[in-house]
């Protein structure tokens, strides 16, 4: 079986096709797609179209989806960080009743058994939380903390939008990185699994991508567009942020 993991698409439509072209070619099984799907330029289109494909397709919970959710519900967003609420509250208002309802049959895990890899627990950051920050300088041990639940020889996570691969307790950890809001270099980041694990990266225009984005309604817009596509953040500004996301959490 082969299996195409997706993650952190971020609402960029672009991104997305570009990769979905590529699938054509590499004629995968089953599909993961591994949360933050809608925070971004194009939440109701991105979601139209991952809706409308025919290959099997697992949902995975993202941290902003459970604040999408939890704004829906309650009139209530625990976001990261106050941008991150305000982008709840304009995707509440943006998705159709419909598609709020489509958010909330995702889940948080699921298992797959795949030869070559074993058992393959796919998560959104960790396998106790779609929150948790981690990279592949974090330490072994810690690491090991957040995956003592789970009996699986392999585990896929994204949420730290950078892909990297490690052994810990006799597990293999892949982050599958960014499709939509990629660190380190452009283009759309994502992962396939057949007997091991193949990191990608595809190319699209992002110069006509950045323009398009510019001329939707999406609030951060143009900010979206020349730090996520047209350039993205290096991999030493990555890591010194997402370390102190991960000291925070700590705190």
């Amino acid at each position: 079986m082969k299996v195409a993991a997706l993650y952190d698409i971020h609402g960029n439509l672009p991104a997305l096709e570009a990769v979905l072209s590529k699938l054509e070619l590499e004629t995968p099984d089953v599909l993961v797609i591994g949360g933050d799907v809608v925070p971004g330029p194009f939440p109701v289109e991105t979601l139209e179209l991952l809706q409308s494909l025919s290959i099997p397709t697992h949902f995975l919970l993202g941290n902003a989806e459970a604040d999408v959710l939890s704004y829906w519900q309650t009139g209530i967003s625990h976001g990261l960080s106050a941008r991150a609420n305000e982008e709840a509250q304009w995707l509440v208002a943006k998705l159709s009743g419909k598609q709020l309802e489509f958010l909330a049959t995702w889940s948080d895990t699921v298992t797959l058994e795949l030869k070559g890899l074993g058992k393959v627990l796919f998560c959104h950051a960790t396998a106790m939380s779609n929150t948790l920050v981690f990279t592949h300088n974090t330490s072994e041990e810690k690491v090991a903390r957040f995956f003592t639940s789970t009996d699986a020889e392999t585990i896929i996570c994204g949420h730290t939008h950078m892909q990297f691969q490690r052994s810990v307790a006799e597990k293999l950890i892949c982050n599958a990185g960014s499709i939509g809001m990629p660190f380190g270099k452009n283009g759309a980041h994502w992962l396939l699994l057949d007997e091991a694990a193949h990191f990608k990266c595809t190319d699209y225009d992002y110069a006509k991508a950045a323009q398009l984005i510019c001329q939707s309604d999406y609030p951060d817009a143009e900010e979206f567009a020349s730090g996520n596509v047209l350039s993205t953040p290096t991999q030493e500004e990555a890591l010194a942020f997402l370390e102190r996301l991960e000291l925070a959490q700590e705190g």
